[in-house]
């Protein structure tokens, strides 16, 4: 779950077909957003971790300041290493990293919100420097995943799950201030990026030959067991569960109709 795809659907569900009403719940969604920021600078950017302590790909890299013999030996042994996984799995690898580095497009698209004010990618306020870290931290995933070996494979999934873990916490978080805050939009923008679904970046995958690329990644993934419909279908019950949906009073009194769709 990427938190772009709620942001965004906050800023558009409701539309209205009168200009100056879109633009007046554009406003308000802005001030809302604006009105959490002393509660991202206190509770979200910490689950960032300090530039000090992130680790970088090269720390599990062969290092490039050795004499040209031994660096040339140290990348021969890891593509051997890297020759005993299964073609599968090095499909799956590909795929996670393609996701992982198009994943700036999403940070692109939330900066032009109008309550983020990172459009100059520069900016001090606190929900542009956590975009900022967290598209960071997500990029380095994908610059690790370009190049490893079996050997450090168990060590680098831990690195990387961690990171996940504290972004996931983040989402959740997020969102659970979002339903404190305006339930009834966050309840509507919720359910909208359910009935379109989530899009993940690399749907756009391409090789030049294969149109179905996406498609046959999905199965191998499938296949393996590595991310199923089921794992999608508990990440939701989960969420739905943590953020109290069922019990919400404005999902019980207003929006019974969409109960459908949450399937509770």
């Amino acid at each position: 779950m990427k938190t772009g795809d709620t942001t965004e659907h906050l800023k558009h569900t409701r539309g209205s077909t009168d200009v100056h009403g879109n633009e007046n719940k554009v406003a308000q969604r802005a001030k809302m957003f604006k009105s959490m920021e002393s509660w991202i600078e206190s509770t979200v950017l910490p689950l960032l971790k300090p530039i000090e302590k992130s680790w970088q790909p090269h720390d599990f890299l062969p290092d490039s300041s050795l004499e040209d013999e031994e660096f040339f030996e140290r990348v021969k042994e890891l593509r051997e290493m890297a020759r005993e996984l299964p073609d599968e799995y090095l499909v799956i690898l590909v795929g996670a990293m393609i996701t992982e580095e198009a994943l700036l497009s999403y940070q692109m698209g939330i900066n032009n919100l109008d309550a983020i004010n990172g459009v100059t990618c520069c900016s001090p306020d606190p929900w542009a420097r956590w975009l900022r870290g967290w598209s960071a931290e997500e990029n380095r995933h994908a610059r690790l995943a370009k190049h490893y070996g079996d050997k450090n494979l168990a060590q680098i999934c831990g690195i990387i799950a961690a990171d996940e873990k504290r972004h996931e916490a983040a989402y959740i978080k997020i969102v659970e201030k979002l339903f404190e805050v305006d339930p009834d939009y966050t309840i509507l923008a919720s359910a909208d990026m359910m009935k379109k679904k989530i899009s993940m970046p690399g749907r756009l995958m391409y090789d030049g030959y294969n149109d179905n690329l996406f498609a046959n990644y999905s199965a191998v993934a499938q296949r393996l067991g590595i991310y199923t419909t089921n794992d999608y279908a508990d990440v939701l019950d989960f969420l739905i569960k943590r953020w109290n949906v069922e019990n919400s009073v404005d999902f019980q009194v207003k929006h019974k109709r969409l109960k459908i769709m949450f399937a509770i």
